[in-house]
């Protein structure tokens, strides 16, 4: 018999899309993403003094390490199939200057950290951002000048700084500060030192995003209030997304082996947009605000914790990210081990 329009006999679809889920079994054979220990970066703060071991109020179940912890810490994070960690540090006041000196300084928490890291656990990988916020006393990315964060002088700061971490064993440098140039002027800075090998992951599309803010509380790093307005003038406006790509090209160019998207999940279609146009490695970063609302959410009991988790990471991981930064790494690791 003669069937049209793909209906049988009584004139329902032959095609039942509820086939393939009806049972676990299945729905397993036909995931299209999966997410695994591979895909997790966790980012990790280290700090001296009073402030060691201190929780972060609006990072619930994050806190600033000490050296002797951040050890300890680095240790399961490799056991548990985590290939990176990402360090950020928290400066005490007292080292914080308007040129971010303290980033330059070759026994600087940060540098001290790599090193302890790298001697316990060698062969777990220790990303490194490129930025002056967490050491001036401003709280911007940049040094001041005239009232504007100064590009050109920045930058030689910064290619200092990324060979400070080198030296100290960093794998991988990550940009993240937005100044025009940073690539090509720190790929420049790494070869000529003898650091041919070492890779540069650019946070190419950084947004000028509310979701930074707990981040800001683990780094006691607030942006003071003058002219300028935030971040604005570096980081990019959350409407575009044209300029996006243009950014990631222009940082290809200079010599990023890998690039990056942040805030996350409020910027799917720059991930996707990303993965679909360049044939580069696309990290994107699950930022402090997006770990915060879901740990919130949860302890209100709004949610579900572990399947929010999942659905967030799978959706960042399913957009066409090659790996994601998340403070929820170690957490998820457990999970997929089980």
């Amino acid at each position: 018999m003669f069937i049209k329009n793909n209906e049988n006999s009584s004139g329902f679809p032959l095609v039942r899309m509820r086939r393939n889920r009806i049972k676990d079994f299945s729905r397993r054979l036909i995931s299209e993403n999966v997410l695994t220990t591979n895909d997790l970066i966790q980012p990790l703060f280290v700090t001296k003094g009073k402030f060691e071991n201190s929780n972060i109020d609006s990072m619930p179940g994050i806190k600033r390490h000490s050296l002797s912890s951040i050890i300890s810490e680095a240790k399961e994070i490799y056991s548990l199939g985590i290939p990176a960690i990402a360090l950020f540090p928290f400066i005490d006041e007292t080292l914080k200057d308007e040129i971010g000196s303290e980033a330059l300084n070759e026994n600087n928490i940060i540098c001290e950290a790599i090193k302890a890291i790298k001697n316990e656990v060698p062969k777990l990988g220790v990303i490194c951002d490129v930025a002056l916020d967490p050491y001036t006393n401003h709280g911007h990315d940049g040094i001041i000048i005239n009232h504007e964060v100064d590009n050109d002088e920045t930058l030689k700061v910064l290619s200092k700084q990324a060979i400070n971490q080198v030296n100290s064993g960093c794998d991988i440098i990550a940009p993240s500060d937005m100044m025009d140039g940073r690539v090509k002027t720190i790929r420049l800075s790494l070869d000529e030192n003898g650091f041919n090998n070492t890779p540069i992951l650019s946070y190419s599309a950084k947004y000028s995003s509310v979701l930074y803010g707990p981040f800001r509380d683990a780094l006691g790093s607030k942006v003071l209030k003058s002219k300028l307005d935030g971040k604005k003038s570096y980081q990019m406006d959350p409407s575009n997304s044209k300029e996006a790509l243009r950014e990631i090209q222009l940082d290809i160019d200079e010599g990023a082996d890998m690039i990056m998207i942040k805030p996350a999940l409020s910027y799917l279609d720059i991930i996707k947009s990303a993965s679909e146009n360049f044939n580069i490695p696309v990290f994107a970063y699950q930022v402090s605000g997006e770990y915060s609302m879901i740990k919130a959410a949860a302890e209100k009991k709004w949610i579900d914790e572990s399947k929010a988790i999942n659905e967030s990471l799978i959706s960042i991981k399913r957009s066409g990210a090659s790996g994601i930064l998340t403070y929820f790494a170690k957490e998820v690791a457990k999970n997929i081990n089980k």
